[in-house]
């Protein structure tokens, strides 16, 4: 999941503010970036809106990075 570490970087958020968005520990946001656990779906959405992305994007099934246009 190196692509989430690289796009809160890019936003220049710790891993403690995006583990509140989520509402989870900073620890299992981290364990989230490390690929240590699965994210949620739910979470994973969440992400891809905060990031203005696509959830393909984020696990690395594309390299386009744009959002889907909504149908």
């Amino acid at each position: 999941m190196l692509r989430l570490k690289y796009l809160r970087k890019e936003r220049k958020l710790t891993q403690v503010q995006v583990a509140n968005v989520l509402n989870v520990s900073q620890e299992t946001y981290s364990r989230y970036e490390n690929g240590r656990i699965s994210i949620p779906i739910e979470s994973l959405i969440t992400l891809a809106s905060l990031y203005n992305t696509s959830i393909d994007y984020i696990v690395s099934l594309t390299d386009e990075r744009k959002p889907y246009k909504k149908m």
